[in-house]
């Protein structure tokens, strides 16, 4: 019975994205205050910024942006687990595979990084926008009424390129997440269904998912910390990423590299949870409906 199953992971290139886009639903209000707490002068709690959000825009301005968030999902997460899927398909017959399964994944989940960066900045950029646009003086919001209305009027006003705002740190950041998320749910699922003590079932899911996001959130912990320093700094405190990176690893120590690791946990957690939980349920219905 485990022998067939092995089979649903081709069409995995849109279960992946189908699969987040859903997830984002119930995680979005997440997204939304971390997005402000970031934007947002000076230091404020979570509780704080949600408090604030309520009670001056009501709790609906937690979903604005579900839109573009979503179609996030469905460009950078389709094109992630797509390349994915067919780079570990090519590199399974590889020497790189007999060598360490590990590593052949960690190389698939970094080229499927790479392309999902590139492809999801447009709907990203629009997506934090869309977000942030609360916060801004009424005449200073861009006020996109749709993720599509957003993209338009960037490309229009700003340039078609302009769409690619941020693209570098988005690619730098979606190679460490892609790996950490797919590769490890992969391998811990592999592992956990070969040791024979666990079944390919809801609870398995759950803790290689579990496991993916820890990984995730730990091995992106750096490129958060050095991105929030580097956009907070004041007078060019920084000359570049390095050089970030070297001043917080003197002055701090390197633990000083996983500060904010609990709140971003709590919020790629869920999501990565819900993604993998979404997609195993997928892959079982796109299995029975193609044996029926």
């Amino acid at each position: 019975m485990s022998g067939p199953k092995a089979k649903p992971v081709e069409p995995q290139w849109w279960m992946g994205g189908l699969s987040s886009a859903l997830a984002a639903i119930a995680t979005h209000p997440l997204d939304s205050l971390k997005v402000r707490m970031q934007t947002m002068p000076g230091k404020a709690g979570l509780v704080t910024v949600l408090s604030q959000t309520v009670k001056t825009e009501g709790i609906l301005v937690l979903y604005k942006g579900l839109d573009a968030s979503m179609l996030r999902q469905l460009s950078y997460s389709t094109a992630r687990f797509g390349v994915y899927e067919k780079c570990k398909e090519r590199i399974s017959n590889s020497w790189i595979h007999e060598q360490s399964p590990l590593a052949g994944r960690i190389a698939a989940a970094s080229v499927g990084g790479i392309v999902g960066g590139i492809v999801g900045t447009p709907a990203d950029l629009t997506n934090v926008r869309m977000q942030a646009d609360g916060r801004l003086p009424i005449a200073e919001q861009r006020g996109y009424k749709t993720a599509f209305h957003g993209l338009v009027q960037t490309a229009r006003q700003e340039g078609p390129m302009a769409l690619f705002t941020g693209v570098g740190p988005n690619v730098i950041r979606a190679i460490p997440m892609t790996a950490g998320q797919i590769a490890t749910y992969d391998t811990v699922k592999s592992e956990m269904l070969a040791s024979g003590h666990f079944k390919d079932n809801l609870t398995t899911h759950f803790l290689a998912s579990v496991a993916g996001a820890f990984v995730a959130t730990t091995v992106c912990a750096p490129i958060d910390v050095i991105k929030s320093r580097i956009m907070a700094q004041k007078g060019g405190e920084y000359s570049g990423t390095w050089d970030c990176a070297k001043q917080i690893a003197k002055k701090e120590g390197l633990m000083a590299f996983m500060k904010g690791w609990t709140p971003a946990f709590a919020r790629l957690g869920p999501h990565t949870i819900l993604t993998f939980m979404i997609m195993e349920k997928i892959k079982s219905l796109y299995q029975a409906r193609k044996a029926t």
